[in-house]
């Protein structure tokens, strides 16, 4: 009975000890941090202020304020170098963009400085692979920049500055010239995908990794449905397909991608909006899970999130639903690094609504988590 009863004391002192190891672990383990950037100008009917710094609990997507950068004006996209040490922010209607270094305990940042883009309203940057180069589309003169990083994170002036030519689509208002939305690197790193909304068109170049230069393809370019504006594009996980996200027309294009030539080849074309809606619409950001089943994109007037099912095989897509966001205006939509979870930032109603992913469908169910966040247009994790 003695012996009985020691057993049982010992059991339990190693299994209070494990719980309070499990619970020491919950308070020390790696944090997870989530990165907010806003308008904040009167030009864009904003009320941001800067770029927020939150806590997120990878288990229940949960989050928690931390830190406010304030003094920013349009920090409009945020993005992060691949080892997670260093961020970068293009500003809207601006001529420049800033780096910070970010504390890996604390996730909050420390200003680098802010380095001239060669171009206005720069509204997306892309970092290689080795984290030696920064590209930025200049949205507002029709060029792609490059930057060089330096060991300490911060930018360099231009090293290269290239501009995109072609014939403006037909849309009097939104294409007057070249409107470069996006910087893509393929799976490679070898490419850069440059979707531009302004003349109709996707660019892609070659990129050395050395010397950080770009230069045409043999294609140089396709050419996309007249008045569909490119905005914004991903590639498949593990299949040779570029899906691209048409703002105007609110639809998606399938390509093929010849990782060898660096060659796209259009498949299909599809809406982003259900069958029934009518009114206006443009479409915004485009998103894939993980394992490249299903594709999101988001709509700015129907207010959703498109739903799409990607053939295993073929990579063409089949609508699987439509999800409100809960909000107004979602410009940016993103899924965290585990895959479960969806973030829509509806940036006229001022949210970030979390929403789970299931596994099966690929369908969204709103946690009713709501995060407040003045005119929120960008997430970047680390």
């Amino acid at each position: 009975m003695q012996g009985s009863a020691d057993v049982t004391r010992r059991a339990v002192l190693l299994g209070g000890a494990a719980a309070l190891s499990a619970r020491v672990w919950a308070q020390w383990k790696p944090a997870s941090f989530a990165y907010v950037g806003c308008y904040t100008t009167a030009q864009r009917y904003a009320r941001g202020d800067g770029i927020h710094v939150y806590r997120v609990d990878a288990e229940t997507g949960a989050w928690a304020h931390l830190d406010h950068i304030g003094g920013l004006v349009n920090p409009s996209f945020l993005t992060l170098t691949r080892d997670r040490r260093f961020l970068y922010s293009a500003h809207g209607d601006e001529t420049y963009c800033t780096a910070f270094a970010i504390d890996r305990e604390t996730g909050k940042l420390t200003l680098l400085g802010r380095t001239e883009t060669g171009g206005r309203n720069g509204v997306h940057l892309a970092i290689d692979a080795a984290g030696r180069f920064a590209i930025i589309a200049n949205y507002g003169s029709g060029a792609v920049a490059v930057l060089p990083i330096r060991k300490d994170g911060s930018l360099d002036a231009p090293s290269q500055t290239v501009t995109l030519e072609g014939q403006p689509g037909p849309h009097r208002i939104e294409q007057p010239g070249s409107r470069p939305h996006q910087i893509v690197f393929d799976p490679s790193g070898r490419y850069v995908v440059v979707p531009d909304k302004g003349l109709d068109r996707v660019f892609v170049y070659r990129f050395d990794a050395d010397s950080g230069e770009l230069s045409p393809t043999a294609q140089g370019s396709v050419v996309a449905r007249s008045g569909s504006g490119p905005r914004h594009a991903i590639f498949h996980s593990t299949l040779p397909v570029l899906w691209v996200l048409n703002e105007i027309a609110s639809t998606v294009t399938t390509y093929y991608w010849d990782a060898e030539r660096g060659h796209l080849r259009p498949a299909e074309v599809l809406p982003s909006t259900p069958p029934d809606h009518t009114g206006e619409n443009t479409a915004a950001e485009i998103a894939v899970s993980h394992d490249g089943r299903l594709v999101y994109c988001s709509n700015r007037g129907h207010d959703s999130i498109a739903i799409f099912g990607a053939d295993r095989e073929t990579g063409l897509l089949k609508p699987v639903g439509w999800t409100a966001t809960q909000g107004r205006t979602p410009r940016f939509i993103c899924i965290d690094a585990s895959g479960r979870f969806l973030y829509a930032a509806n940036e006229q109603s001022d949210t970030i609504v979390t929403f789970r992913i299931d596994g099966a469908t690929g369908k969204l169910t709103a946690t009713g988590q709501v995060i407040r966040n003045a005119s929120p247009v960008t997430i970047a994790f680390a």
